[in-house]
């Protein structure tokens, strides 16, 4: 009898929790997507993950995050490749202090990384659309930040999963990644860039920045987590500051 007890009172405290939860707004609801195609070598997907890391815990993200009229958001990390393969690599988070970001950011550290064959932008899209009817959080403000340095080879195209998800009001931002130089022996992606911007980007107000390579990546997550933090105007495509 005492065990049922417990067990009822355990469930009656989960319940209560998740309930308070869903009653919690936040400023923004945030998938980050990331390519972890095999594309992309072991030092660049180091350089990736780091740019995050180092954006995430950034005094102008954070400020950012304090500016709004809850004084938090919520992030939710995914990484993808091919179709078969999208990864929940940190589920939902709120994020309300500098030091909530840095236990976010330690975890992310930690957090295994693989790499996997094909590119899948829109298997990606799809399953970060699918994060936001999990996360038991509600905000006025639903946004995807995919990032990656290849188009579409596997899975629906981008493009059609991009206007079903901005039907839904979610907003897709871009990060694409431009490499000069060849890629499993085909010639570089000269026009990703031109691809992001007509067939990824999508819904009012969504913008890319395009980082000249993965050098560049940490900054362009820093410029482009600020503008979508503080819901800030700014050009359709634009360079890290």
């Amino acid at each position: 009898m005492k065990r049922r007890s417990a067990l009822v009172g355990s469930l009656a405290t989960l319940a209560a929790a998740t309930q308070a939860r869903a009653q919690q707004p936040v400023d923004l609801q945030l998938v980050l997507a990331v390519d972890v195609s095999r594309s992309i070598d072991e030092v660049e997907a180091e350089l990736q993950r780091r740019g995050y890391i180092e954006a995430l815990t950034n005094d102008r993200v954070i400020d950012a995050i304090l500016s709004g009229e809850h004084r938090r958001i919520a992030v939710c990390y995914t990484e993808w490749a091919g179709a078969h393969y999208q990864v929940v690599v940190l589920d939902w988070t709120v994020i309300d202090s500098p030091s909530a970001a840095r236990r976010f950011a330690e975890k992310l550290s930690e957090a295994p990384r693989l790499s996997q064959s094909w590119t899948a932008v829109g298997a990606a899209l799809a399953h970060a659309g699918q994060r936001f009817e999990v996360s038991g959080l509600t905000s006025k403000r639903r946004v995807i930040d995919v990032s990656g340095d290849g188009r579409t080879n596997d899975g629906p195209a981008a493009e059609i999963i991009r206007d079903k998800l901005v039907n839904q009001g979610i907003v897709v931002n871009g990060l694409p990644v431009m490499m000069n130089r060849t890629n499993f022996g085909r010639p570089p992606d000269l026009t990703l860039d031109k691809y992001y911007e007509e067939n990824v980007i999508g819904g009012p107000g969504s913008f890319m920045i395009v980082a000249d390579n993965f050098d560049h990546f940490g900054r362009a997550v820093r410029t482009k987590l600020v503008r979508e933090i503080s819901d800030a105007d700014g050009p359709r495509r634009s360079s890290p500051a």
